[in-house]
């Protein structure tokens, strides 16, 4: 079994993940870490560097690599679900976990993390916002082809598992 979960930058894909994946004894795989230590830098200075464009399709390969793995959880990239080919191949490959949340509970967490994303890097509180309001706008269309959405402003990995019908020994 192959569970994936996407949404916005810092809805708690990653650290709900990883909770997730130790209590189903399943592998937690962080595309964003694993692009990290492929390329041997982060992903804001990836980004700076060589661009959106090409972080997109060194993604997307990373996303692929995982159809190649069970018993496993996926905390996806913000964006890395954001196009045709990519939700398709998470909702044909696994069960899609979308993580939702609101524009001011992300700017909240935007504000205590340790990370800066890329994408909201240089903006002042309003305009970082209005870009993630917009984003949602434009994103909304393909998280919301996730097979489930949840709340993710308070959801735990117990309350993941139970709307998975999941248990921490029942494995497939």
């Amino acid at each position: 079994m192959r569970i994936y979960l996407i949404g916005y930058s810092y809805s708690g894909k990653t650290t709900l993940g990883r909770e997730l994946a130790k209590r189903l004894r399943y592998k937690f795989f962080d595309t964003d870490k694993a692009i990290e230590l492929k390329y041997r830098t982060t992903v804001p200075v990836f980004f700076n560097r060589y661009g959106e464009k090409a972080f997109r399709i060194i993604e997307r390969q990373i996303l692929q690599s995982t159809a190649e793995m069970d018993n496993i959880v996926v905390s996806t990239g913000g964006g890395t679900s954001c196009n045709d080919e990519n939700i398709r191949f998470i909702t044909s490959n696994g069960t899609a976990i979308y993580l939702k949340m609101n524009p001011e509970d992300i700017l909240q967490r935007a504000a205590i993390s340790h990370k800066q994303r890329p994408l909201l890097e240089g903006k002042t509180t309003e305009e970082a916002r209005e870009f993630i309001k917009q984003q949602l706008t434009e994103r909304t269309q393909y998280y919301t082809q996730a097979h489930l959405t949840v709340e993710a402003v308070s959801v735990t990995a117990e309350q993941l598992m139970q709307t998975l019908g999941l248990s921490a020994q029942q494995k497939d």
